[in-house]
Order: structure tokens, then C-alpha cells, then sequence
């Protein structure tokens, strides 16, 4: 059984970057742990993490609830930016 914050770290209207942490994970499986083949991987989640790290601020001091858009919104959000 997933402790409560593993499970918030997979719950997608939480964390924004599963997939960039899914595919970082299994980059780095699929390379022997080997960080230098998997770099490409952990700049995407670095840009992603800072990505929504400023909406989310911007969102808080918006007064916007809740902080961070819910995946649906999110999603929208992504597409309307092209």
C-alpha cells in the first residue's frame, strides 16, 4: 500500500510532471542508473516543475483557488498555448 504522499505524488490533479518523473524513472532503469544517458529526461521535468511552480505562483498571489489547476484545466491550459 502507497503511503499518502506517494499517492498524492501520482495523482495527477496534484502533480503536474508524472510523466516527465515516469519517464526519468524509467530512463534511468533502462540505462543502469547511468544519470549522463537520462539528462535529456531530467531537464524536461526541471522545465516542467518550473513551469507550473509559476503558475502555481501566480495563481496564489492571483488569489486564484485552487493553487495549482486541477489536470483537465491544466490541459486546456496547454493547448490554448499551442
Amino acid at each position: 500500500r502507497m503511503s499518502r504522499h506517494a499517492q498524492q505524488l501520482r495523482n495527477h490533479d496534484i502533480n503536474p510532471c508524472v510523466a516527465e518523473t515516469d519517464a526519468s524513472t524509467k530512463c534511468m532503469d533502462d540505462n543502469n542508473y547511468k544519470k549522463d544517458m537520462c539528462t535529456a529526461y531530467f531537464l524536461k521535468y526541471k522545465s516542467c516543475r518550473k513551469f507550473w511552480h509559476e503558475v502555481m505562483m501566480q495563481r496564489k498571489r492571483n488569489g486564484v483557488k485552487p493553487e495549482m489547476p486541477s489536470a483537465e484545466e491544466r490541459r486546456k491550459m496547454l493547448e490554448s498555448m499551442g
